[in-house]
């Protein structure tokens, strides 16, 4: 007896249509699995990103908000900022622990690099700028006048934007005179009661409006304060406030 059937018309189409679903599935699944690993990557990615400007952030942010909040010395908000960043980065290190199994004198020389990383980051940042980064030596040389906190701050946004240029920073009342000016008798140009200036000017014209809004941004996120002025030449005036 023969066993072999032939397939109708209908079980031909229904094996096909079977056929088509499980291909479409396949590549679904596929275009799925494609578009979660670009997401990851991406998220991954921007997670990287985030933790390397992190450290940065903590150092200023901190030291700012210590000086302001509890009307410390500059020096003394600097150092606290500096452990405050020392901590971030151990619990960076905390985490190879945990993910990868590193061993405990590996964290150890770790913990210990990261601070003298830390410590020599934030001394370089008091000590010098550039002078490809202001606009004359006269005002380069004003550079030590400035308050150490502003200085660290102003060091690590020339890191990520290596075009700005510093215009001004101690003035004396005579230089309101020659900008044709009346005096401000509270411009922060001045040397303060911390005897440091806190205030510094950015040049902003011939700049495109993203970069110069990018740059306010920053320092905002910095905790320090910032004026677009449009007076004898435009620029960003920024200022870190003079605890009373």
């Amino acid at each position: 007896m023969d066993t072999e059937q032939d397939l109708s018309f209908g079980q031909l189409k229904e094996l096909n249509e079977r056929f088509e679903q499980q291909l479409y599935d396949f590549n679904n699944s596929k275009n799925t699995k494609k578009a979660k690993t670009w997401k990851s990557r991406f998220l991954t990615l921007l997670l990287l990103i985030a933790g390397l400007i992190l450290p940065f952030i903590i150092l200023v942010r901190t030291s700012v908000y210590v000086y302001l909040r509890y009307q410390m010395n500059g020096w003394v908000a600097l150092a606290i900022g500096c452990f405050a960043t020392v901590l971030l980065l151990m619990a960076y290190g905390g985490f190879f622990v945990y993910r990868f199994g590193i061993g405990k004198k590996a964290f150890q020389l770790f913990t210990k690099g990261i601070s003298v990383l830390v410590i020599a980051y934030t001394f370089y940042g008091v000590m010098y700028y550039s002078g490809l980064n202001t606009k004359t030596d006269e005002v380069r040389s004003y550079y030590r006048s400035v308050h150490p906190v502003m200085r660290v701050a102003l060091t690590t946004i020339t890191l990520v934007n290596s075009d700005m240029v510093v215009t001004d920073i101690q003035r004396t009342p005579e230089d309101y005179d020659q900008m044709g000016l009346p005096e401000n008798q509270q411009s922060l140009h001045y040397v303060q009661s911390s005897g440091y200036v806190h205030a510094i000017d950015l040049r902003t014209k011939g700049k495109p409006e993203w970069i110069n809004y990018g740059l306010r941004s920053t320092y905002r996120v910095l905790g320090l304060s910032t004026i677009r002025h449009y007076g004898t030449a435009d620029h960003l005036h920024v200022y870190l406030p003079v605890n009373q």
